[in-house]
C-alpha cells in the first residue's frame, strides 16, 4: 500500500506533499512556461528547500514536474523584457543568475538527499537542476540538453553542474553542440542513474526515497556533505578530511547503535544523532 500523502502547500507553480515516511515531493507546476526557472519559481524552490532542511519530518526530497517538460531552463521572455531597462538588463540578469546558482547550491548543500524524477525535457538550467540532484531517474521519453549555444548564449552555469557529473568530453559535446541526448545516453554518461519505464517511474523513485528515508538521517547527512567536500580536494587532503569525518561518525550514537544492531542481528533504532 502506498504511504498516505498529506497536502502541504499548493500554488500556481510549485506543489508540495509529504508522505508518512518523510518523502517530500516538490512538483514544478508552471506548465504554460514549461516549468521554466523564472524568478518566482526559483524563489519558491529556495523557500521550500530551506524549510525542508530544518524540518525533522522531512527525510528525502523528490523533485518532479507536471506537463511534458521537466524544466525548460530560464524564461527567455523574461530575459528579453529585462533588456528594456536602462542597464540593458544587467541588474536583472545578475539577480537571476545569483538566485539560480543559490538554488543549485542549496540542493548540493542540503542535509537531505534530493532525487530528480524526470518525465520530460530537461534543458539548459533544467538540465542543471537534474545534474545538481544527488540521484536522478528518468523515463525513456526524457531528453537532456544544454542548447544555449544555438541562441548565442553558452550554458555556462549549467556547465558547472554538468561537468561535475560527466566526463569532460561528454560535457563539452553537450555544451558545444547543444543537441539533446536521450535518456539512455544520459544514463550511459552518468547524468542520471538509470532509465525506468514511464509507468513505473514514480513508484521506482518513491521506492528509492523510502529506502533512503529508512537510514539514519545523521549518517546520510554526514556522508552527503563529506562526499561533495572531498570531491574538490587533492587526494591526500581528501583522505585526511574523510578520515576525520569517519572518526566523528564512529563516535556518533547511530553508529554505535547500528554496529550493535548488526552484531545482535536485529533492526537498528535510529536517533539521528
Amino acid at each position: 500500500m502506498q504511504p498516505k500523502q498529506h497536502a502541504e502547500q499548493h500554488d500556481d507553480i510549485l506543489l508540495e506533499s509529504l508522505d508518512d515516511q518523510g518523502i517530500l515531493r516538490l512538483t514544478l507546476n508552471d506548465i504554460a512556461r514549461r516549468n521554466a526557472l523564472s524568478e518566482a519559481m526559483l524563489a519558491r524552490l529556495r523557500e521550500s528547500l530551506d524549510r525542508a532542511a530544518v524540518r525533522e519530518s522531512v527525510r528525502v526530497i523528490v523533485l518532479a514536474a507536471e506537463g511534458s517538460a521537466f524544466c525548460a531552463g530560464h524564461d527567455l521572455k523574461q530575459i528579453t523584457a529585462a533588456r528594456q531597462a536602462p542597464d540593458r538588463g544587467r541588474a536583472y540578469f545578475t539577480s537571476l543568475m545569483t538566485a539560480c546558482s543559490g538554488v543549485m547550491q542549496a540542493i548540493v548543500d542540503h542535509p537531505k538527499p534530493v532525487i530528480a524524477e524526470v518525465a520530460g525535457m530537461a534543458t539548459a538550467a533544467g538540465c542543471q537542476l537534474v545534474a545538481s540532484c544527488d540521484l536522478a531517474y528518468a523515463n525513456p521519453q526524457a531528453r537532456f540538453a544544454t542548447p544555449g549555444v544555438h541562441i548565442g548564449l553558452f550554458c555556462s552555469t549549467p556547465m558547472v553542474a554538468l561537468s561535475r557529473n560527466v566526463s569532460n568530453k561528454h560535457a563539452m559535446e553537450m555544451l558545444l553542440t547543444g543537441d539533446p541526448i536521450p535518456a539512455e545516453r544520459a544514463a550511459e554518461i552518468g547524468l542520471i542513474n538509470r532509465v525506468v519505464p514511464a509507468e513505473e517511474l514514480a513508484a521506482h523513485v518513491t521506492g528509492v526515497a523510502h529506502q533512503l528515508a529508512a537510514k539514519s538521517g545523521m549518517t546520510v547527512a554526514t556522508g552527503k556533505k563529506a562526499f561533495y567536500r572531498q570531491r574538490e580536494m587533492p587526494l591526500a587532503q581528501a583522505y585526511e578530511h574523510a578520515a576525520g569525518v569517519m572518526v566523528e561518525n564512529m563516535l556518533a550514537r547511530d553508529a554505535e547503535e547500528g554496529i550493535d544492531a548488526f552484531l545482535d542481528k536485529r533492526a537498528p533504532q535510529w536517533s539521528d544523532r
